[in-house]
């Protein structure tokens, strides 16, 4: 069987008839008949339509259809997105399976360019709460090694292209979600502006943050992917933008980019390779021609913290009739994130959109220097999958970030992952590309370049072997004591926590309140619209 490790590539093949769409779509069903078991990609899989749709797609090729860009190239969907093949659960208990019978819009969208859909992909809990082993759903794990997380929320999206059970796929990014699986798996993620992309068919998260983006091997397919995806819909959050040819521009040459670099090691501990590899990775933008200079991200924390607020703010607002009278149904992890929103007041709420408002401002004037910023993403490899609620916290205690990627969330500016090497085990990291608003081209342009230079992101795991996870740490002695002001915060959000979970629960009020102190120590903000930006940029 020929293998294609890139959409490009496959495009290329179809088109010269080395390869067909039902090739292409037998070997991505091999890939997940031989590995799904162990690495939990798919919630729901479709080979009979998929196969199909593959069919009618070389007909198609054979009578000289040349209009349909994605003709052929078989695609995973985060199962918090509808397709018409199946249901959508978003990998809960709780979600009512006629939420959504047919496809979204960017689903619509990709069909109607000639791609199909293998499955849907697995997914953190409403693209919230980490895996939890006692729920019926697969556990996500990494195929560079399977005893470690593939990352979230996107967890099935990223592990399925690095295993190549599909050429591309479908996440969303609220706060880290298309671009932290990217990164653990070693593949390439974008997440748009803000409003780029029509979300018609996806299950919230944060109304304020929500954006559906691509995964796949490379910068040049997330181009492909966008182009198809962006544009204006249905959907209220959708800009009204003109669509540019993503792919015009990636010729490699970046003569005359200014790029700014903001290293971030002043907020995160990291694995011992980080430093060398994103300094080669800038050094490969610089040998494209690009003119790079130091920067500083200005508010990190505090523009940081207001995407948290906001996230578990907005997730509570949209699961509170359900969480109230189903808390057990929902999955460990997300009920006890669900119950840090209880913890945040109105006057927080308001006061992290005016945090927001103020950033954009800011780091708009940082724009004003350089045409893109980049940082690392990643700070440390794919934790073990019992560690990856843990792993998930570092995003709500904002002292030691393991992942730099809601900061850009808060302010709605596009953001491309990229493969840079690999670290402690073996394990991918990667670095940012971040640009204004709307300015994904040359986000696409700049990730593109590095990647025509280097081979990180054609890397693919071998052989999937058994885990090498360490044994479940023992449960402390005592657990977490309930606190009387998180009680009755919880109380008064309507939440009855069983007697044994009001610990585990309250014991995150710190972090929370740290989040929410952070809100008020930006003087900028004092004659801030807070609904500016509730706006689409």
């Amino acid at each position: 069987m020929i293998e294609y490790l890139t959409i490009t590539g496959a495009l290329a093949g179809l088109e010269s008839g080395r390869v067909t769409s039902v090739e292409l779509t037998e070997q991505a069903l091999e890939a997940a008949d031989r590995l799904d078991a162990a690495l939990g990609v798919f919630v729901s899989r479709f080979p009979d339509s998929a196969l199909a749709a593959a069919q009618e797609a070389d007909k198609a090729r054979a009578g000289g259809v040349s209009d349909r860009p994605l003709l052929g190239i078989p695609l995973g969907v985060k199962d918090i997105i509808t397709t018409q093949d199946g249901e959508t659960t978003g990998q809960s208990l709780v979600l009512d399976r006629a939420w959504g019978s047919g496809d979204a819009t960017v689903v619509q969208r990709l069909r109607a360019a000639g791609a199909l859909v293998v499955g849907k992909t697995t997914t953190m809990e409403f693209a919230l709460g980490a895996p939890d082993p006692e729920k019926p759903f697969p556990l996500p794990r990494n195929p560079w090694d399977p005893g470690r997380w593939s990352g979230g929320s996107s967890s099935g999206s990223g592990a399925g292209v690095a295993a190549g059970m599909f050429l591309g796929a479908l996440g969303t990014d609220t706060g880290a979600s298309v671009r932290m699986p990217a990164a653990l798996c070693g593949v390439t993620g974008l997440k748009p502006t803000f409003g780029r992309v029509p979300k018609s068919g996806c299950v919230p998260l944060g109304y304020t943050l929500d954006c559906v983006g691509p995964l796949a091997p490379s910068a040049r397919d997330c181009a492909a992917l966008l182009a198809v995806m962006a544009g204006h819909g249905s959907c209220p959050w959708s800009a009204e933008r003109a669509v540019p040819d993503f792919t015009a521009g990636l010729d490699g040459d970046l003569s005359g980019l200014q790029i700014g670099v903001d290293d971030l090691t002043r907020y995160s501990s990291a694995d011992p390779a980080l430093a060398g590899l994103f300094a080669d990775f800038v050094a490969t933008l610089e040998k494209a021609g690009a003119i790079v200079r130091p920067v500083e991200l200005p508010r990190y924390r505090e523009v940081t913290a207001a995407a948290v607020v906001s996230i578990v703010t907005e997730a509570l607002t949209y699961h509170a009739p359900d969480i109230r009278t189903r808390w057990s149904d929902y999955g460990a992890s997300t009920r006890a994130a669900l119950g840090f929103g209880a913890f945040v007041s109105g006057a927080d709420y308001v006061q992290a959109q005016r945090v927001r408002a103020a950033g954009r401002k800011l780091v708009g004037a940082v724009f004003e220097d350089v045409d893109l910023i980049v940082t690392p993403l990643v700070t440390r490899p794919a934790p073990y999958v019992g560690d990856a609620a843990a792993y998930t916290a570092t995003l709500f205690a904002g002292q030691d970030f393991a992942y730099h990627t809601a900061y850009w969330n808060s302010l709605g500016n596009p953001a491309l992952s990229v493969p840079i090497g690999f670290g402690e085990g073996n394990l991918p990291l990667a670095a940012q590309i971040v640009g204004p608003h709307f300015a994904e081209a040359t986000v696409l342009r700049a990730g593109d370049a590095f990647q025509s230079r280097t081979e990180w992101h054609l890397r693919r795991p071998g052989e999937v072997k058994p885990s090498q996870a360490p044994a479940p740490a023992a449960a402390p002695e005592s657990a977490p004591r309930p606190d009387p002001t998180a009680d009755s915060l919880l109380r008064m959000a309507g939440l009855t926590v069983p007697e044994e979970e009001r610990g585990a629960v309250a014991a995150a009020l710190p972090m929370v309140r740290y989040n929410t102190d952070l809100l008020y120590t930006v003087p900028e903000t004092r004659y801030e619209d807070p609904l500016s930006p509730l706006a689409v940029p």
